[in-house]
């Protein structure tokens, strides 16, 4: 009787077994969308944004394993590598690549419906990147006249010689200073530049420092620019060769690590800088800065905008856009 009774009980447990692998096999059969689990998901563009499980753990607030075992479980989805671990780095494969522009895709979308369906509008941002020299002395004094007709549009500027990558860092445009060959077909021109000396008005007024012609220029200090994309193309030799003037020893050198400060430096009085029309435009118009001499030199260098993909369907991206060029087109 006790074996029956086993028996009994074995043979229920294996048909309860089997009507729940044979329900889960017809839900499966019958499901529309063959998707991993949201959360996974996120775990995913998480790290593929920040190329480190720790860091998207530190966002998600879950632990580092966690996230680890999350992506592991999507890679076994898919049964392909996501990501290539290196030493003590991470990189995304090809079909995490992939895989992160469709993801960000139905994402944001996600994310916008449901700030629809809450009742809640999303909040207008464009996220910019640029050179430091660019966003001080071109685009933040002119800022305002986009501002004042979007109030509703919250521009964030990061300025930084470094090159990020647009769709993986949340960055909608990025404008940068480059020769046409680096700017590639992505690039669109924004404006070239010019380069000439410019310095304080009341350098000018030094009668016992004249400032008359090129050649001048060994009586004063010159600001030099050292770190940096352009800093080659700024330095004083191009120009000095131009002037047949190699040899031109100054009386002294300031050195600096960004444009913008070197540019400063020129408008208190400090030397004579290499300024870059039409970044200084308006600090000519102002008399803050004056230009010696009138000649110049053309640098192989220009400005070119980038757009992301997910910026592209934003309204707010669009009308900066349009602005930003038609300010361009006032300046050239």
């Amino acid at each position: 009787m006790q074996c029956d009774r086993h028996a009994q009980n074995a043979q229920t447990v294996f048909l309860n077994g089997l009507d729940a692998f044979l329900e889960c096999e017809a839900t499966m059969r019958h499901r529309q969308y063959d998707l991993p689990p949201l959360d996974q998901l996120e775990a995913f563009e998480a790290a593929a944004r920040h190329l480190s499980f720790t860091h998207a753990a530190d966002e998600l607030a879950l632990t580092q394993s966690a996230v680890s075992r999350q992506i592991a479980a999507l890679e076994e989805f898919f049964g392909v590598a996501l990501f290539r671990r290196l030493h003590r780095a991470l990189r995304l494969s090809e079909e995490g690549v992939l895989l992160q522009r469709a993801v960000i895709e139905v994402l944001t979308r996600l994310h916008q419906v449901s700030a629809e369906l809450r009742g809640t509008s999303r909040p207008k941002a464009v996220v910019v990147t640029t050179t430091p020299g660019f966003a001080g002395l071109w685009l933040i004094p002119r800022l305002a006249g986009f501002t004042s007709a979007h109030a509703d549009v919250d521009v964030r500027i990061s300025a930084s010689y470094t090159l990020v990558n647009l769709n993986r860092d949340g960055v909608d445009v990025a404008i940068r200073y480059s020769t046409q060959e680096a700017a590639g077909d992505g690039g669109v021109h924004l404006f070239g530049e010019a380069v000439l000396p410019v310095c304080s008005p009341r350098l000018l007024r030094d009668r016992k420092r004249p400032l008359k012609t090129p050649d001048d220029l060994r009586h004063h200090c010159l600001l030099h620019l050292d770190t940096g994309p352009s800093s080659q193309l700024l330095e004083w030799p191009p120009w000095l060769r131009a002037m047949k003037l190699e040899g031109l020893k100054p009386a002294s050198v300031l050195h600096f690590s960004a444009y913008d400060q070197m540019i400063h430096a020129a408008v208190n009085g400090q030397g004579v800088a290499l300024g870059r029309l039409p970044l200084i435009s308006s600090l000519l118009a102002q008399r803050k800065l004056v230009t010696p001499f009138k000649k110049s030199i053309v640098s192989p260098r220009s400005y070119y905008l980038y757009q992301s993909d997910a910026s592209r369907k934003k309204p707010e991206v669009r009308e900066f856009l349009a602005w930003l060029q038609a300010e361009a087109r006032t300046a050239e």
